[in-house]
């Protein structure tokens, strides 16, 4: 007797990857899954490939993940994805302190976020 298998989270030409936790502020990273929202996945690789953003290197690990899974785990075509959803979210964020003047102490804020990606096939047309 073992447990149900969960149901899909995303329609049968989709697949999905998720990042939890990426170093940075989600405000940050918005601006970079912003560049690949909509496009083909193989023209969004090559876009945060070449982007001068820092957040753009960790976006595409995701982007290969959820890739791979479309080809490995959902047998969907490769050259025929396109980047259906890319959002942000944050995530945890860790509080440090920094010594300051006249003994006195500042709070400083690390944000982390989460980046979910899905790509869908899309059929020629």
């Amino acid at each position: 007797m073992s447990k149900p298998a969960a149901p899909r989270r995303v329609a049968d030409n989709e697949a999905l990857a998720v990042a939890t936790q990426i170093r940075g502020s989600a405000q940050k990273l918005n601006l970079v899954a912003g560049l690949i929202r909509g496009k083909k996945a193989s023209d969004a690789m090559n876009i945060l490939a070449f982007s001068t953003k820092g957040m753009a290197v960790d976006a595409r690990k995701v982007l290969a993940s959820a890739i791979a899974n479309a080809e490995n785990n959902h047998n969907l075509d490769v050259d025929a994805l396109v980047v259906a959803e890319a959002s942000v979210g944050k995530s945890i964020t860790m509080k440090r302190f920094a010594t300051r003047g006249r003994g006195k102490s500042t709070r400083i804020l690390k944000p982390f976020s989460r980046l979910r990606i899905v790509v869908r096939e899309q059929e020629e047309a």
